[in-house]
């Protein structure tokens, strides 16, 4: 159903948004808010779209963007010719996610239903997603940019990029082995540091590397499979197995930092919940000259014998020293299937039920 608009030039609110390369018209779009006679807590806006091809890729096939939208909040959304008017309780926020998304295309980026949602998730939580979705933190060999895809996402990167150690921690799924790996890629490759040092304690076998066969990098091979992976879908299998062999990704078992100093490197120590107080110590204390750390954990998932976790109470420890950020993602960070996020919800419920 079409929605006639009654403008008052008393009560207009204009806005503008600068168009990028790709969309020619140089139209800039106005947003035109009409208070609703018939109810305080109603409006009417009116978003002009610049041009034909920004409206397209903003409706998405059959309007199936518009739909997410509309779905979410308690307004109607009628798109006609460049200019879409909404109406209901909740037009302002609704308005928000449009304006938002208009962004996101105009800096280059092709919608997705997923993204819209997601997008809509930040509007409600005062983020902005068109400056979340759109940083890119670096580019894989396939030419695809590493972006964050959530608020918490964003944190974590730039808590990396401003300190000297960040501690990401949050549940499985939540990116932080993967987005510390695209950060330390990003530093190689802009000459920031000389190499990449993984790390992550062998719990499973209880620091008994030799009882595993093969050589070093075979019996830690397996534990840390999940940064190789991560490292393969940035540089590809080629790429890795020079930087092996140059020895610019350099591998170890946590039990081996003992006695080093490492400068000029960006180190990531994952699964760090498995390590005790004295193994992390010992790690954070091998720090050298232009160095950057990531120690990534999920404090749910102690596996280490007697639950001594020497992830758990680093915040008030070190909470004091300059150069530390920490970072804590939650289920809403969740970027694999919708089911994990219900999974880790549910066990948080049932943890904190038990811990009353």
């Amino acid at each position: 159903m079409s929605h006639s608009l009654e403008t008052d030039s008393d009560s207009t609110t204009t806005g503008q948004l600068s168009t990028q390369p790709g969309h020619t018209d140089t139209t800039t779009p106005t947003f035109t808010v009409t208070p609703d006679l018939g109810s305080a807590l109603s409006k009417k806006i009116e978003i002009q779209v610049p041009d034909n091809s920004l409206m397209l890729d903003l409706l998405g096939e059959r309007d199936e963007f518009l739909r997410v939208v509309e779905d979410n909040f308690e307004s109607k959304i009628l798109a006609r010719g460049n200019q879409i008017t909404i109406e209901g309780r909740e037009a302002s926020q609704t308005a928000q996610v449009i304006r938002e998304l208009i962004l996101i295309l105009q800096k280059g980026q092709h919608l997705e239903a997923v993204m819209v949602q997601r997008s809509i998730t930040m509007v409600r939580e005062n983020h902005s997603p068109s400056v979340v979705l759109t940083d890119r933190v670096v580019t894989t060999y396939r030419g695809k940019p590493v972006r964050p895809k959530t608020a918490g996402q964003k944190r974590y990167i730039d808590a990396i990029r401003k300190n000297m150690v960040t501690f990401g921690i949050g549940p499985a799924g939540t990116g932080k082995s993967w987005l510390a790996v695209a950060c330390a890629v990003q530093a190689l490759q802009a000459k920031e540091v000389e190499r990449i040092l993984l790390t992550r304690p062998a719990v499973e076998a209880g620091e008994r590397l030799g009882y595993l066969p093969g050589d070093l990098m075979s019996k830690v091979d397996p534990y840390l499979r999940p940064l190789y992976d991560a490292l393969q879908d940035m540089v590809g299998a080629e790429g890795l197995a020079k930087m092996l062999e140059k020895n610019t990704v350099e591998v170890a078992p946590l039990a081996f930092m003992r006695g080093r100093t490492l400068n000029d490197s960006f180190i990531i120590l994952d699964e760090a919940q498995n390590t005790t107080p004295e193994q992390m110590k010992m790690f954070l204390t091998r720090i050298g000259f232009n160095s950057k750390v990531v120690v990534t954990g999920d404090v749910t998932q102690v596996d280490i014998s007697g639950g001594r976790s020497g992830l758990i109470g680093t915040k008030r420890i070190l909470s004091g020293v300059k150069g530390m950020g920490f970072v804590t993602l939650g289920s809403k960070d969740v970027v694999r299937h919708r089911i994990v996020q219900d999974i880790v919800d549910a066990y948080e419920l049932h943890e904190s039920k038990h811990t009353r």
